[in-house]
């Protein structure tokens, strides 16, 4: 069996890896916010914070969906890409927990790397599912698990620099500029191997998109 073309609009593209930069200079800045927070405020700071990272995450992925162009159309299940959006906050919100420890010793650092790549990665692969037409996905195997263990190395780099440039407040400085285009690209990386690993079987002859749910 055939699979189907996968092209990429480059507009699409270049916005998604615009976001994921935003997305991970937003994520410094909270971190930055959330330690300096008092400790009776430091739980609503990161509530509201994986709520704000969350959605900058999920939107860099779900921008890089709708980057991809089949020759068939693509509709979506709504309720798989919430879920996706509450998983994206939920890692968001291990990060944001996990940086504003008082020290991060490297077995801690680790753990909330594997949780929060398990996450990131759980929140694409759970949107891709919410794609119902065309019908199914297949992935390669082993561009599967590198865009696993990608995400699980972005997290630990990730919550290594938020931890780091937590103590300065500065909204825009060198360093945590500099950060975030590397986090931005990496998770950009993790979102197109991921993407890469994804296989469309053509559709039978006669198949057809029965309705987005």
């Amino acid at each position: 069996m055939g699979h189907l073309v996968q092209r990429y609009d480059p507009t699409l593209v270049a916005l998604s890896l615009a976001i994921a930069i935003l997305a991970s200079h937003c994520a410094l800045d909270l971190t930055a916010r959330v330690s300096a927070a008092r400790r009776g405020h430091r739980l609503l700071w990161v509530l509201g914070g994986a709520t704000a990272m969350g959605f900058g995450i999920w939107s860099m992925h779900f921008i890089g969906m709708l980057a991809l162009q089949l020759p068939v159309p693509i509709w979506y299940r709504t309720g798989p890409l919430i879920l996706s959006i509450v998983i994206a906050m939920l890692a968001s919100g291990i990060a944001l927990f996990v940086t504003s420890r008082d020290s991060l010793t490297p077995a801690v650092l680790a753990i909330a790397a594997a949780a929060m790549g398990a996450g990131i990665a759980g929140m694409h692969y759970v949107g891709m599912a919410a794609i119902a037409w065309p019908p199914s996905v297949h992935y390669h195997p082993g561009l599967w698990w590198l865009s696993i263990a990608i995400a699980v190395l972005v997290s630990g780099v990730a919550l290594m620099l938020a931890f780091r440039l937590r103590e300065r407040r500065v909204l825009w400085f060198p360093s945590r500029l500099a950060a975030s285009v590397v986090m931005g690209l990496a998770i950009a990386g993790m979102h197109y191997t991921g993407m890469a690993a994804a296989q469309f079987p053509m559709p039978a002859r006669g198949d057809g998109p029965s309705g987005p749910w």
